[in-house]
C-alpha cells in the first residue's frame, strides 16, 4: 500500500470531495423558504421609522400654491351670497371656488350622494366648507379667506336625534321626512314567542358617545393640473383610491381617463379616509381653477369637522334567555346620530342589525333601527363600522344574564355556540369558526377560574381552592380601591360580500410582473394605511413561489400603474386581495414551471419546483447542471420569447356568502367571519371613579396568521381603540361647536395608559382563505368595551350603560348608590318611630 491507500480508497474519496462540492455549489439543496406564518417585520416599517417615507405633505412640489378651505359659522342657514371679488384682487391669491364649481354631489354610496365638495344653497353643520382659495403662500392665502364676503341666513338646527325625529322639527332634506337617512325593519323567526318561552328577559337602554379616529397623519392633499391636455393627478391620504377616482370624475365633470390618483404612504386610516372626504375635490378644483399645483392640508381641528367618526347610538336591547344560558330571542332598537350628510350611514345602520348574527346561535331575531340625520358633522365607517356599540349592549345584557341565572360568563357562551358550516337566520355563510378556541385561551390565560373560586370563597359560596391561587394580589381590596375581571366575544367580516359600486368587475385584481433582472413586482391598488398588506401579499406570493422576499417589490395605490382595487375597508385586502395575489402567483408559476421543462426536455409535471432552483423530478434535489436550473436560467428561458412576463390574479366573493334577497342583505355577508375573545382586569377607585386597566388578554381567530407579528399588531392596536372608546373617547359639541376638537383636550389612551395586552392567535383556517387567513385588525374591538364594563361590575358590583364609563360617570353612579342604600336603611327606623302629633 501506499501513503495514499488504495485505489479503491482513492475512489471513494474523490466521490466524496465531488459530493461535497456538488452540496457547497446547489443552494438548492437546503430546503426552500417559507413566507407564510413567519414573523415579518413590514417591508416599509424601517422608511417609517428612519423619518425616510414620505407622507402626502412631506411631497416636495416646488411652487405649488397654498390652499385654504372657508368655513361657515353657523350650523344651520341657506347661503344668501358668496362675494370673492375683493379676494381675488389681492396680489398673490391665483384662484377662488364654491360650490357652483362643481357639477355634481358625492357619496360613497351609489343611492345617497347628497354631499357638495363645499356648500351649495345651504349649509348644514358649523365647520362645513363654503369656499377655498389658492394663493401663493401662508399669508396670502389667510388674506384672502378673510377678503371673501359671506351672508347666510340662519335656520334652526337639531343637535340629537330626538329633537331631529319630533314632529315639526326642521328638515335638512327635503326629501327626508323625519329626517331619517335610513330606517330598517328586519324579522328572523318568532320574536314574541321566543321571549315568552324564555326563563328569563332582560331588556336594557345603552348609550354610547360618538368618538372621533384620532388617526396620527393630518388630512393633506396635492393636486396637480396640466391645463394642455386638461389632465389631473390627485396625491392624497386615502384608504379608497379607485373611490376617490370615481369621485373627482363625478363631481368635477371629467372623464376618468383624465384623472391619475397616488397614494402615498399614510399615517392611520382607521375608516376617517374609508370615503372620498370634501378636501379632496377641493384641491382638484383649486389646481383646475389656478391653473396649476395646489397643496391643501387641514389642521387637527378641520380633521374633526370632516369627522366620519363613530356615530353616537341609542340602543334598547331584549334577550331571552333558557336557564341553561341558551339565547331564545332577540329584540333590538337601534338610533344613530348621523350628522348632516349620508356617508356610509345606510350601510352603517345596516351593519348594526346583521351582526347580531353570526357570533352566537339565536332563536329569533327582531331589528328596528333609525340613521338620523343632525346639524353636526358627517359620522361615518370607523373601525368595527356598524356593530361596536351594539356589541357593548348585547355582551352587557349576557354578562348581567349569567349572573342571574347563577351561570358563568364563559358557559353562557358556550351554551350559543355555533357549529361550522353554518347558516345563519339572516343568511350569512359561517364556515370556519374558532370561537371556541378563543374562550378557551383566554379563561386559561387569564386564571379566570381560579379568580372565581376565589370570589365565591370570600362570599361564602364555596370552599377554599386546594391549589393556591397564581396571582396572591389579585382580588385583594385596598381601602378603596378594587379589582375585578370581566369578558366579551365579538367578530367581523373579513370584507363586505358586495363592493359599494358594484360593476361587475372581479372584487379584487393583482398583476405580477417578471423581468430580465430576476425581480418580481407585485402591482396593486390596494391601499397599504399601516395595517401591512403591502407585506402580507409579497408573503403571499414567495410563499406560492418559494422565492426569498428580497426578490420581490410592492407597487400599491397609484391608478396610472397598478390594477384597480376597491380599497381599504372592512377589512377585505387580506381575505380578497390575499387571493387574487395567491392566484396571480400561480399563474406565474405556472409559466416559470413550463419554460423549465422545454429547457431541462421534460413534460412539466416532471418538474420540481424549489423556488431558486428547479430540477427533472426523476434527477433528485442534487441534479447536476444538465438536469436542474437556477431561477437566473428558468427566468432567461421564460423571457426568451415573449419578453417581460405579466400574469394576473382576480377574485370575487362566492355566491353562497352573498347574503339572502331580504332588503339590506348584502350588508353584513362576507366569505369569511373573524372571532376574537376578550378577558380584561380593572382597578377601580370608589372614591375617585377612575378605572386603570391592569391586564388584556385577547384571542383572536384569524384563519392563518400569514404574518403573526402584524396580525399581534393589529389586535393588540384594536384592544387600545377599544380602551379609548370604554373610558374616556368622546366628541362633544355646544350649539354644533365641536369642544374639544384637538389632541390635547380630546382624551384618548397614550403608550402610559396601556396595559399589557397579551395576544393568543387561533388558527382556524378558513376554506376560502388565502392559506385559510381571516380578518385581524377590527374583530378585536367589539369586545373590549363590554369586557371593561363587565370587569368594572366585577370589582364595584355596578353596571354602567353608557360609554365612555368616565370617572364622573362612574363617581356619580357610586354616589347615587350610597343615597339609594342610606334611605333603603333609614326606611325601617322611620317605620318603627312613632311621628309626633
Amino acid at each position: 500500500m501506499n501513503a495514499h491507500g488504495s485505489a479503491e480508497e482513492k475512489a471513494v474519496r474523490d466521490a466524496a470531495r465531488e459530493a461535497g462540492a456538488r452540496e457547497a455549489a446547489a443552494p438548492h439543496a437546503a430546503p426552500p423558504p417559507h413566507a407564510v406564518g413567519v414573523r415579518q417585520p413590514l417591508l416599509d416599517g424601517l422608511e417609517k421609522v428612519s423619518g425616510r417615507a414620505r407622507f402626502t405633505a412631506d411631497l416636495p412640489f416646488a411652487g405649488a400654491l397654498v390652499g385654504r378651505i372657508g368655513r361657515s359659522p353657523v350650523a344651520h342657514g341657506v347661503i344668501r351670497r358668496i362675494d370673492a371679488s375683493a379676494a381675488l384682487a389681492l396680489p398673490g391669491v391665483r384662484a377662488v371656488v364654491t360650490g357652483e364649481d362643481f357639477v355634481a354631489p358625492y357619496g360613497v354610496i351609489p343611492i345617497a350622494q347628497n354631499e357638495w365638495p363645499l356648500a351649495r344653497g345651504r349649509v348644514r353643520y358649523r365647520g362645513e366648507p363654503l369656499f377655498a382659495v389658492a394663493a401663493d403662500d401662508e399669508a396670502s392665502a389667510a388674506a384672502a379667506l378673510a377678503a371673501v364676503r359671506v351672508e347666510i341666513e340662519p335656520l334652526p338646527a337639531v343637535f340629537d336625534a330626538d329633537a331631529a325625529r319630533a314632529a315639526g322639527a326642521v328638515l335638512l332634506h327635503d326629501d327626508k321626512p323625519g329626517n331619517l337617512e335610513r330606517s330598517v325593519e328586519q324579522d328572523f323567526g318568532d320574536v314574541d314567542a321566543g321571549l315568552a318561552a324564555a326563563d328569563l328577559v332582560l331588556e336594557r337602554r345603552f348609550d354610547c358617545a360618538e368618538v372621533a379616529h384620532g388617526q396620527i397623519e393630518l388630512n393633506a392633499t396635492v393636486a396637480q393640473w396640466d391645463p394642455e391636455p386638461g389632465r389631473l393627478t390627485v396625491h392624497s391620504v386615502t384608504q379608497v383610491p379607485y373611490y376617490l377616482h370615481l369621485t373627482l370624475a363625478r363631481t368635477l365633470g371629467l372623464d376618468s381617463a383624465a384623472i391619475r390618483v397616488v397614494k402615498p404612504f399614510v399615517g392611520g386610516g382607521f375608516g376617517h379616509r374609508v370615503e372620498p372626504l370634501n378636501f379632496e375635490m377641493v384641491a382638484a378644483a383649486l389646481a383646475r381653477a389656478a391653473g396649476g399645483t395646489v397643496k391643501l392640508e387641514l389642521t387637527r381641528e378641520e380633521a374633526f369637522l370632516t369627522h366620519r367618526g363613530r356615530p353616537a347610538t341609542t340602543i334598547r336591547l331584549a334577550l331571552g334567555f333558557k336557564a341553561t344560558g341558551e339565547i331564545t330571542a332577540v329584540d333590538a332598537e337601534v338610533v344613530q346620530r348621523g350628522g348632516a350628510y349620508a356617508g356610509y350611514g345606510l350601510v352603517t345602520i345596516l351593519y348594526a342589525g346583521a351582526l347580531l348574527h353570526a357570533l352566537y346561535r339565536v332563536g329569533a331575531v327582531r331589528y328596528r333601527g333609525w340613521r338620523v340625520y343632525t346639524n353636526l358633522p358627517p359620522c361615518g365607517a370607523m373601525r368595527g363600522h356598524g356593530a361596536v356599540n351594539v356589541r357593548f349592549a348585547f355582551e352587557s345584557v349576557l354578562d348581567e344574564a349569567a349572573g342571574r341565572l347563577g351561570l358563568d360568563p364563559f358557559a353562557l357562551r358556550r351554551a350559543n355556540l355555533i357549529v361550522p358550516p353554518a347558516r345563519t337566520l339572516n343568511d350569512l355563510q359561517v364556515n370556519s369558526y374558532g370561537l371556541p378556541q378563543c374562550l378557551d385561551a383566554v379563561e386559561r390565560a387569564s386564571g379566570w377560574q381560579a379568580w372565581r373560586q376565589r370570589r365565591a370563597v370570600a362570599a361564602g359560596r364555596a370552599e377554599p381552592a386546594p391549589d393556591p391561587a397564581p396571582d396572591p394580589a389579585r382580588g385583594r381590596h385596598h381601602g378603596r380601591v378594587r379589582r375585578g375581571l370581566g369578558m366579551a366575544c365579538s367578530h367581523y367580516v373579513s370584507g363586505s360580500a358586495k363592493p359599494v359600486h358594484w360593476s361587475g368587475e372581479p372584487h379584487a385584481v393583482v398583476n405580477l410582473k417578471l423581468d430580465f433582472d430576476g425581480s418580481i413586482t407585485v402591482l396593486t391598488g390596494a391601499a397599504d394605511i399601516g395595517q401591512g398588506s403591502s407585506t402580507l401579499l409579497a408573503q403571499v406570493v414567495a410563499e406560492v413561489l418559494l422565492l426569498p422576499l428580497a426578490r420581490l417589490r410592492v407597487v400599491a395605490g397609484d391608478s396610472a400603474l397598478t390594477p384597480k382595487d376597491n380599497g381599504s375597508y372592512s377589512s377585505r385586502v387580506s381575505f380578497m386581495v390575499g387571493n387574487a395575489a395567491l392566484r396571480a402567483a400561480e399563474a406565474l408559476k405556472r409559466l416559470l414551471v413550463e419554460a423549465a421543462a422545454r429547457r431541462l426536455g421534460c413534460p412539466p409535471e416532471a418538474v420540481e419546483w424549489l423556488g431558486e432552483r428547479c430540477v427533472a423530478a426523476d434527477a433528485g434535489a442534487d441534479a447536476g447542471p444538465e438536469r436542474g436550473l437556477d431561477f437566473v436560467q428558468v427566468v432567461q428561458a421564460a423571457l426568451a420569447d415573449a419578453g417581460t412576463l405579466t400574469t394576473k390574479g382576480t377574485w370575487s366573493t362566492p355566491p353562497e356568502t352573498q347574503g339572502g334577497r331580504f332588503r339590506g342583505a348584502a350588508v353584513g355577508s362576507t366569505a369569511g367571519f373573524s372571532y376574537a375573545a376578550q378577558v380584561v382586569e380593572v382597578e377601580v377607585d370608589e372614591h375617585t371613579g377612575d378605572v386603570r386597566v391592569l391586564h388584556c388578554w385577547a384571542a383572536h381567530d384569524c384563519g392563518r396568521a400569514i404574518n403573526p407579528l402584524a396580525v399581534e399588531g393589529q389586535v393588540q392596536g384594536a384592544v387600545w381603540m377599544g380602551l379609548g372608546q370604554a373610558l374616556c373617547e368622546q366628541t362633544q359639541y355646544h350649539e354644533g361647536l365641536p369642544l374639544r376638537a384637538n389632541f390635547l383636550d380630546y382624551r384618548m389612551p397614550t403608550a402610559l395608559d396601556s396595559p399589557p395586552i397579551d395576544v393568543t392567535l387561533v388558527e382556524s383556517v378558513d376554506p376560502l382563505g388565502p392559506f385559510g387567513a381571516k380578518e385581524a385588525s377590527e374583530g378585536g374591538l367589539h369586545s373590549v368595551p363590554p369586557a371593561v364594563a363587565a370587569a368594572i361590575h366585577d370589582a364595584i358590583g355596578l353596571r354602567v350603560a353608557q360609554l365612555p364609563i368616565t370617572p364622573e360617570r362612574l363617581l356619580e353612579a357610586l354616589q347615587q348608590r350610597r343615597r339609594e342604600l342610606q334611605r333603603h336603611a333609614a326606611r325601617p327606623a322611620r317605620a318603627g318611630t312613632k311621628e309626633p302629633t
